[in-house]
Parts: structure tokens; C-alpha cells; sequence
């Protein structure tokens, strides 16, 4: 096993006898009848664990734990004591040890508490990994952007990213909102902790309430136990709420009093939780339009638009859709295993010109099935999805009748009457056609009324 132990008992029988038991398991093993001794041996070592005698001449085994952890705070300690010393040995684990086992030692029990502990520090380390490249990943220095635009929004984000206030994010569809969101997560004092996301356009509202605040046994039929929540599994990180313009007046009320209180209580239930969670919301619709129509609490909307940041649909930025390309050909064409470098020349052009209603979103999608199509090392315009070249430019839409708002949406519905021709009828292809999920073709289907 790929783990260094120091052992430190003054017994030198009882020394031998556990560092004999160790390297049987397969472990390395150092070992020292001094804690002097000890610490210099921690000192020209890479150790993990250290299993040391609570009582020893010269020092004992709390000072050589609080100078291990002067040291090296990442060093784990288990305190040896005799039955008598138990309530010292747990004053010792309060100082940072990570456990403690009384004499005489029982094996199968030292056992099963090394492999314990040493399989925590994995889980710790590789958990730090990953959180590390999550960070790498959803950074503010991670999104590609090239505009403007984008760039003043990302350095609104940045500079609120360490905060604790609650962030409104508005944007059509698709346009990276969750991107965002991510990025003011993995750029904040709470990284460490989770990044729970939760869609309120897929859930009816009884179930959106117990989503967010979980519910006790018997709460409702078929609540056979108790169930935690969003808000309980974000705890200390942040929660990111979207489509937060779906949610119902009477849920808003609870939400608002969440953010208020800081404490929730789970459907069922009168007890009062507390709770530390960031709050980051978003939205495609305009709430200060429901607002005025009645649809959206006023004091829930100032609750949350604490900071506004309102991300620019692709179109409004189309310096950034060729350095998009360039990201998704790489990503894509590896997943797929095509040796695909570029898109030529006619094809950017048709790419530049698209109107883009599905944002980033198509723009990735379109990338996609293009690069699984292409045939030779480049795209070209035959690889383009048919209403890519049908219309080029907003000036189609513009030429209609009706506000930019209503022109869009027809445009929408027209797309989603073509995907769902392409796939039969069969709305999980009609949505990957779109490039959206399931759920949200759902929602779009429902609130233009379409069968």
C-alpha cells in the first residue's frame, strides 16, 4: 500500500510488535520509541499517519500531535491511551487527532480504523482534485469571449464573485447562464462547498417546494421517509435556482422568507432550519414586466436582484462565435473521433451571418452535428444543418410584422414544428435536433399552446 506509517511508543515490545503487524498488511512503516526522534523522522519524511503512545518521557502524546500539525496540518494522528486516559485522548482529538483506540490494542480494530482513516485522505485528496479542476473549468478565465460585451459582464461577475449577495442572472435561452452562476461559485470563498442547481420549469409546484426544502415522513403520499432538500445539500455553497420566473406566487412568498430568515421548514414539518447557502438565480422572462402584470412578487424581486447581470443573446456578440467554434471543434471532434481543424471559409461565413435564437447553445449543437457529418478535416457548408442556411441573418425576422419579441417566438415555434417533423413526433430527438433538453422543449410546447 502506497501509505507511510510512524509509529511512536516508548514499550519497545509493543513498538516492534505493531510495526511488525503493519508492514504485514503492507503498509511502510517507520518507527521510534522517542517523539523527538519521531518529529525529525516526520521532518525527512513524506508520512501520512502517525499512531502514537499518549503518555512518553520527553513529550507526550498531545505535544508531538500539536507539532506534527505545526508541521504539516495534512498529517493524520491516532492517539494510543490506556482506559483511564480516555478523556484525555478526545481532548486530543479536539487539538486536530483524528482518532484514538485504547490499550491494550485490539489488531482487527487498529485495522479497520488505519484503512478508515487512509481511505478518508483519498477521498479528501482526490475531492480537492476535483474541486480543483471544477474551478479550472467554470473559472471566470475559462469562458470564451472575445467581446465586449462579455467582457463587461464578466468583470461584474468577478468583482462580485466574493460576495455574499444574491445575483439575478437574465438571458434568453441558452446564452450560458448557468455557465455564470458556475463561474461565481467556483470564484468564491465557498468552493469548496456544493454547487446545487435546481430547474423550476420542470417541476409543479408541490414538487418544486419539497425539492427545495425536502419533506418529513408522511408529509404526503408517498413521502414513506424524511428527504433533505436542495437548500440542505447546497449548505454552505451555493444554490442556483433557475428559470426563477416559473416559480408560483404562493412559493415565492416561502422563498422570500427563506432569504429573509436565513431558515427554512421541510413540507410537514414546523421546525425551523437554519441555512447558509448563496442564492443565484436566473431567468429568460422578464420580471419586471411580471411584476407590473402582477405575476411576480415585487419584494421577492428586489430580494434576489441584489446584483443584476444580464448575459447578451449570441447574436448581440458575434465576435465571440468563432473562438466558440474553434473550443467546440477541439472538444467535439476528440469526443467523436474525427480529425476535424476548422470550417472553411463559406461555412463561417453562413455561421456568422445565422440568426442564432438558441444561442450557445445551438451554436455547440450545430458544431456537433456538423463535425460527426463532416467528411473531410474541415466543415464545410454542406455540413450544416439545413436551417442554418435558411435563415442567414435577423433580417428575415425583421421584415415581418409585430415587436422583436413576437417575431422571435414565431421564429422559435417554427423551429420546434420543424425538429419535431424531422423526428416523427418523438420530442427526446426533436430536442437534441434544438439543442435543448427534453424538459425545456416541454415548457416551450406548453407555453405556445402546441400539441
Amino acid at each position: 500500500m502506497d501509505h507511510t506509517i510512524l509509529v511512536v511508543e516508548d514499550e519497545k515490545v509493543q513498538l516492534e510488535s505493531l510495526a511488525g503487524f503493519l508492514r504485514k498488511l503492507g503498509y511502510r512503516v517507520l518507527n521510534s520509541s522517542s517523539p523527538v526522534h519521531a518529529l525529525d523522522m516526520a521532518r525527512e519524511s513524506a508520512v501520512d499517519l502517525v499512531l502514537t503512545d499518549f503518555k512518553m518521557p520527553g513529550m507526550t502524546g498531545v505535544q508531538l500531535l500539536e507539532a506534527l500539525k505545526k508541521m504539516n496540518p495534512g498529517i493524520d494522528v491516532i492517539i494510543m491511551t490506556a482506559y483511564g486516559s480516555v478523556e484525555s485522548a478526545m481532548e486530543a482529538m479536539k487539538l486536530g487527532a483524528i482518532d484514538y483506540i485504547t490499550k491494550p490494542i485490539d489488531l482487527y480494530q487498529l485495522k479497520g480504523m488505519i484503512r478508515n482513516t487512509l481511505e478518508r485522505k483519498v477521498l479528501v485528496s482526490e475531492n480537492r482534485v476535483l474541486r480543483r479542476q471544477l474551478s479550472e473549468r467554470f473559472s471566470f478565465e475559462g469562458i470564451v469571449s472575445q467581446s465586449s460585451a462579455m467582457s463587461q459582464i464578466l468583470n461584474i461577475a468577478g468583482r462580485v464573485a466574493s460576495s455574499t449577495a444574491t445575483v439575478l442572472i437574465t438571458g434568453e435561452t441558452g446564452t450560458g447562464k448557468e455557465l455564470i452562476a458556475k463561474a461565481l461559485h467556483y470564484s468564491s470563498p465557498r468552493c469548496e462547498k456544493p454547487f446545487i442547481a435546481v430547474n423550476c420549469a420542470a417541476l409543479s409546484e408541490n414538487l418544486l417546494e419539497s425539492e427545495l426544502f425536502g419533506h418529513e415522513k408522511g408529509a404526503f403520499t408517498g413521502a414513506d421517509r424524511q428527504r433533505k432538500g436542495r437548500f440542505e445539500a447546497a449548505e454552505g455553497g451555493t444554490l442556483f435556482i433557475d428559470e426563477v420566473g416559473e416559480i408560483p406566487l404562493s412559493l415565492q412568498v416561502k422563498l422570500l422568507r427563506v432569504l429573509q430568515e436565513k431558515s427554512f421548514e421541510r413540507v410537514g414539518s414546523s421546525l425551523a432550519v437554519p441555512t447558509n447557502v448563496r442564492i443565484v438565480a436566473a431567468t429568460n422572462r422578464d420580471l419586471e414586466a411580471m411584476v407590473r402584470e402582477g405575476k411576480f412578487r415585487e419584494d421577492f424581486y428586489y430580494r434576489l436582484n441584489v446584483v443584476a447581470i444580464r448575459i447578451p443573446p449570441l447574436r448581440e456578440r458575434r465576435e465571440d462565435i468563432q473562438p466558440l467554434i474553434d473550443v467546440f471543434i477541439q472538444r467535439l471532434a476528440a469526443e467523436n473521433g474525427k480529425h476535424v481543424v476548422g470550417v472553411s471559409r463559406e461555412a463561417m461565413d453562413t455561421l456568422m451571418k445565422y440568426f442564432w435564437p438558441g444561442n450557445v447553445r445551438e451554436l455547440e449543437n450545430v458544431i456537433q452535428q456538423s463535425v460527426v457529418l463532416c467528411r473531410q478535416d474541415i466543415i464545410t457548408s454542406e455540413d450544416l444543418p439545413t436551417r442554418v442556411h435558411e435563415l442567414r441573418s435577423e433580417k428575415g425576422v425583421h421584415q415581418e410584422e409585430g415587436t422583436f419579441t413576437e417575431k422571435v417566438e414565431a421564429y422559435e415555434q417554427s423551429l420546434i414544428i420543424d425538429a419535431l417533423k424531422e423526428a416523427g413526433g418523438v420530442q427526446t430527438r426533436a430536442a437534441e435536433l434544438l439543442g435543448i433538453g427534453e424538459r425545456h422543449l416541454r415548457y416551450k410546447l406548453k407555453k405556445y399552446g402546441m400539441k
